[in-house]
């Protein structure tokens, strides 16, 4: 199995791909601790790996709070025998869409402060456990490198807070390298799972057909799908798993093709 004996945090744990990066790191022999603010739904996710014969923690965790960073590393190192070999930082604040115009300051730092800042402090609470061989993986947006939006408008906030968390995600690898800590950052597009599948049914809902709606977003993406979401947690995985064990300091895209770096 890709992630035999590790244990793994992945913040985040949501509707989205963070319940997925939880249950497949798990099915793929990881003891995996869940964090996120919602701890009902934490719970059930928890449940439901261990039911499968998976081995699961559930951590409530702001990220934006210092002290439940610590709590959270703390904890999910004495769970599991005072080591993790994998952070996933997927928790993250989208807030308003905008445009120049009438965006909001204080939403855009608040942005920043959960989805950078967050990660830069759950990071820094899990070195003393990541130390000889810990990979962390910072699950971004390739709306940092194509801007997106509509005329409802565009998804700025989300994309700036995402580019810092990218920089700071270079910085990371930088310096946690003398103690022998990967950092690197997955840049995801489109991703095929329930809050997707949320707006393709909002768009019927305003009269177009489910058809027009998958084809207008995959008319730019290569692969001619949608990348679904266990493929994508999977691709953010790989990163944690000994076979980028010597990658660090990379951006890995992960859209099927839609934006091709340079």
């Amino acid at each position: 199995m890709l992630l035999q004996d590790k244990v793994v945090i992945v913040s985040g744990v949501g509707p989205g791909m963070g319940q997925a990066l939880a249950r497949i790191a798990a099915a793929e022999g990881a003891s995996v601790v869940l964090a996120a603010r919602n701890q009902s739904f934490l719970e059930q996710v928890r449940d439901d790996i261990v039911a499968k014969g998976g081995k699961a923690v559930a951590i409530a965790c702001d990220v934006s709070d210092e002290a439940q960073c610590v709590k959270l590393a703390e904890r999910a190192a004495a769970e599991f025998g005072g080591r993790v070999h994998g952070l996933i930082n997927s928790a993250y604040y989208h807030g308003d869409w905008s445009v120049i115009e009438n965006s909001d300051t204080a939403d855009i730092a608040k942005a920043v402060d959960v989805n950078c800042l967050g990660a830069l402090r759950l990071t820094r609470a899990c070195i003393p456990y990541l130390r000889d061989g810990g990979a962390v993986v910072n699950v971004s947006t390739m709306a940092t490198v194509r801007p997106y939006g509509g005329e409802h408008g565009m998804e700025m906030g989300y994309a700036i807070a995402k580019g810092a968390l990218n920089t700071l995600g270079k910085y990371m690898a930088a310096d946690l390298g003398r103690y022998g800590i990967r950092v690197n950052t997955c840049r995801m597009g489109w991703i095929h799972g329930e809050p997707v599948e949320g707006h393709i049914q909002s768009m019927v809902d305003a009269g177009h057909t489910r058809d027009d709606v998958v084809a207008d977003i995959v008319q730019n993406i290569p692969i001619g799908i949608i990348p679904p979401e266990d493929d994508c947690a999977r691709a953010v995985l790989m990163m944690v798993s000994d076979y980028s064990r010597v990658v660090t300091g990379a951006a890995l895209d992960v859209n099927g093709g839609q934006w091709m770096a340079p």
